[in-house]
């Protein structure tokens, strides 16, 4: 309980997007229901202190920073959006956190990084709107460079999530549903916020070789 609230207590502080894009689904994770995802896999399943870890969809950094507060071995996050990870960079320096960060279209990650590693750590776009099917393309790009994969998925989508998992020899865990309030962030917006019903999940991929 202490690290979560430590986790939580730094992660709220941290900036969030400057210009949040809408094609690429950005909002800022809630430090809440990240400190809570980042205690679970660290203190139930020892997946994050002395680990190589990725953040796919880094966004500002949220999950990086909080692998980092959890005395991840090496840490990454990767984003698409330069000003994204502008405003991640400054977050880590504020803190002093050691945390790569790679300018990279997560969805095309396997033919670009020769990284394996450990854990892989994400919040990706749900896939609304013009961007159906992002959750599954940034869940593959996961497994390609991943031994275990904790990851945000629609509640909606759970049996369509089980069945890619398992078509890649992947066992899947559903750990919690959890209610992912999103806040009024883009024009079209009507309401104040949203609420989502969504599914933590671990996905152990079975056929991975061992990170060295």
């Amino acid at each position: 309980m202490k690290r979560r609230k430590y986790v939580e207590g730094i992660l709220q502080q941290i900036r969030g997007f400057c210009n949040p894009r809408v094609e690429l689904e950005q909002y800022v994770t809630p430090s809440e229901i990240a400190a809570s995802m980042l205690a679970t896999i660290d203190e139930q399943f020892d997946d994050i202190a002395g680990r190589r870890v990725a953040d796919l969809g880094t966004g500002t950094g949220v999950l990086a920073m909080g692998c980092t507060a959890l005395d991840a071995d090496y840490v990454i996050g990767v984003d698409v959006d330069a000003d994204a990870l502008r405003v991640a960079r400054e977050n880590v320096q504020d803190f002093d956190f050691g945390v790569d960060f790679l300018l990279a279209d997560v969805t095309k990650l396997s033919a670009i990084m020769k990284q394996r590693f450990d854990t892989v750590v994400m919040n990706p776009p749900f896939g609304t709107k013009n961007n159906i099917g992002a959750d599954v393309r940034f869940l593959e790009a996961a497994l390609s460079v991943g031994e275990v994969v904790y990851s945000l998925h629609k509640t909606s989508t759970r049996n369509f999530v089980r069945k890619v998992c398992e078509q890649r020899g992947a066992s899947v865990e559903f750990l919690a549903e959890l209610r992912y309030d999103l806040p009024k962030t883009y024009k079209f917006h009507r309401r104040n916020s949203v609420d989502i019903q969504v599914d933590f999940i671990r996905v152990e991929n079975r056929s991975f070789p061992p990170v060295n």
